[in-house]
């Protein structure tokens, strides 16, 4: 008969592969589990090699939480005796992340921190994963609780809301700046997770460096900025419809309502078995009186679709099936049977600050339980939060100063996985607000891109309409403006071939589209060759393609690599007498060692925004 031995039990117990645990999992669900192992091993080269604070970047709704349950995972491996996630400081978005974090199994449960905070529980020698929004007296709470416990590792999910100093230049800290700098400590780690790093990069937050920072690529069935924005909207895979850019009819957003119930009416008529239920995302502004507004005017609708007796209810059934039979003509009358049958299945959620208590109701917003669900909403929805089968986005109020483009590329609610049904997705918005918002894209893009050659500073655009980042975040002792431009990657000159080019008697964006298939997409790629092409008021005339240029003489900070942290493009560069009206110029510059680069410099009301190396 065998003794009691608990010592020995523990030893068969011993949580030490939870991270490969984690990926076999993954693996089992079809999931893509490379670019994940990809930017865990990153991290860990990083955290190995003392890197204290660095960010991984990830396009929005790309699959990031999964990315962190793994990172966790992993750290946990480690030995980090404590792991915090923090977010933003919102109810919904905690209980989404924390629920999805519990049910992957990772050992020890994720627990909220008002958990840990009973002096019942002892933080030890533990190992914990705490999760805790952004909220000056939660971090408080939890500072005090975690006093003395310094090996910590502080993800932190949106890092580029509310963490930066806002304060920084009147040499103060803001106040979530200051808590979330106390939570990490002099000995812990910070890892920042956001699909919009400039602000982090433009305020230097906690000290992140951009030379660690770690790309997270979309899955394959990711649908993102290039679907819905792309720099030439042509043939675009999903419905585009514009509105006004003056006033507010009340029947747009009624009418929209209408497309939104024609298009699952058919895909539960004609597509799926069994039917589903989708969204419709109403995107209007941050004013609770608006959301009042358009709660009352979809409840009206949808009322008036119910009750037989409604001066309106005829007429509304017609337009609904004017619709279908304009889009599905075969479907028409099946799709309108299927609206007078289920228009009274619906659920209206309004998601703001005073409807955050109410989680039930958030959640059957985020995962629908109805099939025509309406979620109303400002600021609230426009961070973090994953809608799952969101077929319609509706914007109506423009923006009457500039757009900041961190905050509209977070509102991109549509990206994601998609593909099932993009091409039944309509977007309503209007126009100008949807161009401005594809400038957002292309100077992100733009942004992004001119990090990626040996891991250089990214140079950050913002225009007349757009700005890069809120101006009281960009730490103006550090950050060189107006001395930018974009370059691409180095590649060996050889001028003959490239001369050959140039000297055709064809229109400037010929000539660097036959540049870029010489040379390769990383070393001029196709979408800078579209946004020019889509942005050029004078035609040919808007564009110089000036002829390559030796700079070896030229003092630089990287003589091989063509690095000059003041830029190489001068007025003397632009030729103004030979181009007095371009606007996109395009160089080839190249050193002694007979090495080339291909930069980048826009001449109107674009800033460049860099912080230099040191």
């Amino acid at each position: 008969m065998s003794e009691f031995n608990l010592d020995e039990m523990k030893r068969g117990t011993v949580n030490n592969n939870r991270y490969e645990r984690r990926l076999s999992k993954l693996v089992s669900m079809n999931q893509e589990v490379d670019r994940i192992k990809s930017v865990v091993e990153n991290a860990v080269v990083n955290i190995t090699n003392n890197q204290k604070s660095f960010v991984i970047y990830g396009e929005p709704q790309s699959g990031k939480t999964e990315m962190m349950i793994a990172l966790t995972a992993k750290l946990l491996d480690l030995n980090f005796k404590i792991v915090i996630v923090l977010l933003n400081d919102s109810v919904q978005l905690l209980g989404q992340n924390l629920e999805r974090f519990q049910r992957s199994g990772l050992s020890p449960s994720p627990k909220k921190f008002s958990e840990i905070l009973p002096a019942e529980v002892k933080i030890g020698d533990h190992q914990w994963v705490i999760f805790c929004k952004k909220n000056s007296k939660d971090l408080q709470k939890l500072i005090q609780k975690l006093d003395g416990h310094s090996r910590r590792v502080v993800i932190d999910d949106e890092a580029d809301y509310a963490t930066p100093n806002s304060k920084i230049n009147k040499k103060e800290k803001s106040t979530i700046n200051k808590l979330t700098g106390e939570l990490i400590g002099s000995e812990g780690t910070y890892i920042g997770v956001t699909a919009t790093p400039a602000r982090l990069d433009l305020n230097k937050t906690h000290e992140n460096q951009n030379e660690h920072w770690i790309d997270f690529r979309p899955h394959s069935n990711y649908t993102g900025q290039d679907v819905f924005f792309p720099v030439l909207i042509e043939n675009i895979p999903f419905r585009l419809t514009f509105l006004s850019d003056v006033g507010d009819d009340p029947k747009h957003l009624r009418e929209a309502l209408f497309s939104f119930i024609v298009n699952v009416g058919y895909l539960n008529v004609a597509v799926n078995d069994p039917e589903k239920n989708y969204s419709m995302l109403v995107h209007t502004s941050s004013k609770k009186a608006d959301h009042t507004v358009d709660y009352k005017q979809i409840v009206k609708t949808l009322e008036a679709l119910k009750d037989e007796g409604n001066q309106y209810h005829e007429a509304y059934f017609k337009k609904i099936w004017e619709i279908a039979n304009e889009r599905y003509p075969e479907h028409a009358d099946e799709i309108t049977k299927y609206a007078i049958a289920n228009s009274d299945r619906n659920n209206i959620v309004v998601m703001n600050s005073d409807k955050e208590v109410n989680a039930a109701d958030n959640r059957t917003a985020t995962d629908p339980t109805a099939p025509f669900t309406v979620i109303i909403g400002g600021n609230i929805v426009s961070r973090g939060v994953t809608f799952n089968n969101l077929l319609t986005m509706f914007f109506t109020r423009d923006v009457k100063h500039k757009l900041q483009q961190d905050t509209y590329i977070q509102r991109a609610r549509m990206f994601g996985s998609r593909g099932d049904y993009l091409n039944y997705f309509e977007l309503v918005i209007p126009k100008t607000l949807y161009l401005d918002w594809q400038k957002c894209f292309i100077f992100h893009r733009l942004s992004l891109e001119s990090r990626k050659q040996n891991k250089r500073s990214p140079v950050w655009l913002d225009g007349e309409r757009i700005t890069a980042v809120a101006s009281g975040s960009i730490d103006k002792t550090n950050v060189i403006v107006d001395k930018g431009e974009m370059s691409f990657n180095i590649f060996d000159f050889e001028p003959d071939t490239i001369n050959e080019i140039l000297v055709q008697n064809i229109n400037p964006v010929q000539k660097i589209k036959a540049l870029s298939e010489l040379l390769g997409e990383n070393c001029l790629p196709k979408y800078l060759i579209n946004y020019i092409e889509s942005f050029c008021p004078l035609g040919s005339e808007s564009i110089a393609v000036h002829v390559p240029k030796d700079i070896s003489g030229r003092e630089m900070d990287d003589a091989e690599n063509i690095v000059r942290s003041k830029g190489f493009i001068g007025k003397y560069d632009r030729e103004e007498n030979k181009f007095p009206s371009a606007m996109h110029h395009v160089f080839v510059l190249f050193n002694e060692s007979r090495k080339a680069r291909v930069f980048y410099k826009y001449e109107g009301s674009i800033r460049f925004l860099k912080i230099p190396k040191k």
